[in-house]
């Protein structure tokens, strides 16, 4: 979703049970906020994967192992679910001016070297700059984990609430269009989540 000049929107699981979701928020350049609002749906059967020498990946944004995502993401981003089997070594490039994290959702690897720090699920990797980021899961199961990586914009950021903007003055702009039902949230005021039945 790019939420641009104003989107308002629900999110709800799509079963009963246990739920396992993560969200990302990116951030627009100052010359894009006021675009307009896009949604870009993407089931499970059509985010492109591959699986090769105990590596699979989900390929949400971005590219990895010769594959591409067709999400479109204004900002140069990528989102990749990766699943390493034992004895599984991956070797992932990143655009080295990028900012890039690891986020372990289960099981553990070495991150950086074969001898490097084990890190272990509900943990979070900030990389350095470099060309890429390796990774060995030397462990008897397997490790699940998200690489999620983007170009810097380099400019100022300021958020309150569900506001992003560059200054105080812009959201406070915003938080006013919001409130009158105008630039972009003219449909705001009696819109509804569609309810959703949970099997």
């Amino acid at each position: 979703m790019t939420a641009g000049r104003g989107i308002v929107h629900c999110e709800m699981p799509a079963s009963k049970g246990k739920q396992h979701g993560l969200q990302l928020w990116v951030n627009l350049a100052a010359k894009d906020k006021m675009i307009d609002p896009n949604y870009q749906e993407l089931e499970d059967k059509d985010i492109p994967k591959i699986h090769k020498d105990g590596v699979s990946v989900s390929v949400i944004a971005g590219e990895s192992m010769g594959i591409k995502s067709p999400v479109y993401t204004r900002t140069p981003t990528m989102y990749l679910d990766f699943k390493l089997e034992p004895g599984a070594v991956l070797h992932q490039a990143i655009p080295d001016d990028w900012n890039a994290f690891v986020y372990v959702l289960e099981g553990e690897s070495s991150f950086g070297s074969p001898n490097g720090p084990v890190i272990g699920a509900n943990h979070t990797i900030q990389l350095g700059m470099g060309d890429g980021v390796s990774i060995w899961n030397k462990s008897q199961g397997l490790c699940r984990f998200v690489l999620i990586g983007g170009q810097p914009l380099n400019e100022p950021v300021f958020q309150y609430g569900p506001f992003v903007m560059n200054t105080k003055e812009q959201v406070m702009d915003a938080i006013q269009d919001y409130q009158s039902g105008r630039n972009g949230f003219e449909r705001a005021a009696g819109w509804q989540s569609d309810p959703v039945t949970l099997e």
